[in-house]
C-alpha cells in the first residue's frame, strides 16, 4: 500500500515538475544564447528528476508523519488541540478586522495569515501543556488531585514496553485476573514505535509484536486499557520516566526488566513481574513424588539427561542419558527456586527404587 503510494506520488510528480521545467525552460532560452528546443529539454528533465525525487517527502513521507502522530496521540489530547486551534481563531478575529481596513496586499492576505498563524499557535500551546489543562478541567481548581479511574478500586497498573512485547499480559488479563486499569504511557508508545521502525529485523519484529499485543489489549472489552499523555519532563531516559509516572499516579509498575523491578523497589514502587508470577504457577513437585517425562537432551555432566515440563520447568535427570528420546518414569530428589526459573532433579523410577 504505502509502496504503491510512493509509486504514484513519483508518477505525478515527474509530470508535475517536467511541465513546470519545460515552461521554465521556454521561458529562460530568451533571456540566454540557448536554443528554446535545449532549454525546453534541459529543464524538463531537471524537473522530471526533482519530481521524482523530491515529490514523497513532499506529500507520502508527512501524511505517514502525521497519521503515525494520530494514532498515537490520546483522543483527549486531540479534543485539547481542537480546543487550543479555537481559541486561536477566536483571538485572530480580534486583529482581523482592523488588518482588512490597511490597503492592498496588506489588508487582503493579512487577516488569512494572522488567523492561520493564531489557530496553530494556539493548538501547539494547547497540546504542549495538555496534561494540565486536563487537571485543570477535571478538577484541580477545585483543589482535587486527577487520579486515574479504576476498577473496583484497585491501582492503576503501568506497563512497560518489555510487557508489551513480551506478551504474555493479554493471556493473563484474558484470564480474568488483573483488576484495575492498564495505563500505557504516550513515551512507551513511542518508543515501541521506534523499536518496531528498526533497522534491525529481530528489534523490528519484536516492535511489531509488541503493537500487535497492545491491539488485542484494547479489543478486551473486559479490562480497561488507557493511553495516557503524562510525561514527566525532568527525566530523560524511559525507565525513570515510568518510575516517576508510577509516584504520580499511585499506580503498581508491570515490568520484566530485572534492572528497572530493582530500581522502582528502591524507590518505593509497587512492582508486578511477569517473570515472577510465571515463576510462581509453574508445576511444584517436592522429593518422593513421581511423574513422566521425555529426555530430549544430555546434560552437563556424564549420564545426565535434560527433558521439560509443559510450563518449560526444566528436569535434570541423573543417569537419565541412556534414555534418550524416550519417555520415562522419574522421582524426584531436589527441587532449586531461582530468580530465573525452577529447577527439578530426579531420578529414574527403578534406580530410586535400588
Amino acid at each position: 500500500m504505502v509502496m504503491s503510494a510512493f509509486l504514484a506520488f513519483r508518477f505525478i510528480g515527474l509530470i508535475s515538475f517536467a511541465l513546470v521545467g519545460f515552461y521554465i525552460g521556454a521561458e529562460l532560452s530568451t533571456m540566454t544564447a540557448i536554443s528554446t528546443r535545449d532549454a525546453c529539454l534541459l529543464f524538463l528533465l531537471v524537473g522530471a528528476v526533482f519530481g521524482v525525487v523530491v515529490t514523497p517527502w513532499i506529500t507520502v513521507r508527512p501524511w505517514q508523519c502525521w497519521r503515525r502522530s494520530m494514532s498515537e496521540m490520546p483522543v483527549s489530547k486531540v479534543m485539547i488541540s481542537m480546543l487550543g486551534g479555537l481559541v486561536g481563531l477566536l483571538l485572530a478575529l480580534l486583529f482581523a478586522f482592523p488588518l482588512s481596513l490597511l490597503g492592498d496586499p496588506i489588508g487582503r492576505l493579512f487577516p488569512a495569515i494572522v488567523s492561520l498563524a493564531c489557530a496553530f499557535a494556539g493548538m501547539t500551546v494547547f497540546n504542549t501543556h495538555s496534561g494540565e489543562i486536563l487537571e485543570l478541567i477535571g478538577g484541580r481548581v477545585l483543589g482535587r488531585q486527577r487520579r486515574l479511574p479504576s476498577s473496583g478500586g484497585a491501582r492503576p497498573l503501568l506497563l512497560d514496553t518489555s510487557v508489551l512485547i513480551d506478551g504474555r499480559i493479554v493471556e493473563i488479563a484474558e484470564t480474568g485476573f488483573i483488576g484495575g486499569t492498564l495505563v500505557i504511557p504516550h513515551f512507551v508508545l513511542s518508543e515501541l514505535h521506534r523499536v518496531a521502525d528498526s533497522s534491525d529485523a529481530l528489534r523490528r519484529n519484536r516492535g511489531r509484536r509488541g503493537l500487535a499485543k497492545l491491539n488485542e489489549l484494547q479489543r478486551n472489552n473486559n479490562l480497561p486499557v488507557k493511553i495516557v499523555d503524562d510525561d514527566p519532563v525532568d527525566f530523560a531516559e524511559v525507565d525513570a520516566k515510568l518510575v516517576a509516572l508510577a509516584i504520580q499516579l499511585d499506580a503498581s509498575l508491570v515490568t520484566n526488566d530485572f534492572n528497572l523491578n530493582q530500581v522502582a523497589d528502591a524507590q518505593g514502587v509497587d512492582v508486578l513481574n511477569i517473570n515472577a508470577l510465571s515463576n510462581a504457577v509453574r508445576s511444584v513437585y517436592i522429593p518422593g513424588e513421581t511423574f513422566d517425562i521425555r529426555i530430549i537432551q544430555e546434560g552437563r555432566d556424564p549420564n545426565q539427561g535434560i527433558g521439560y515440563l509443559d510450563d518449560g520447568t526444566m528436569v535434570v535427570v541423573e543417569s537419565g542419558q541412556r534414555y534418550m528420546d524416550r519417555n520415562i518414569g522419574v522421582e524426584v530428589t531436589k527441587l532449586i527456586n531461582r530468580p530465573t526459573g525452577r529447577m527439578i532433579f530426579a531420578v529414574p523410577e527403578g534406580d530410586a527404587a535400588r
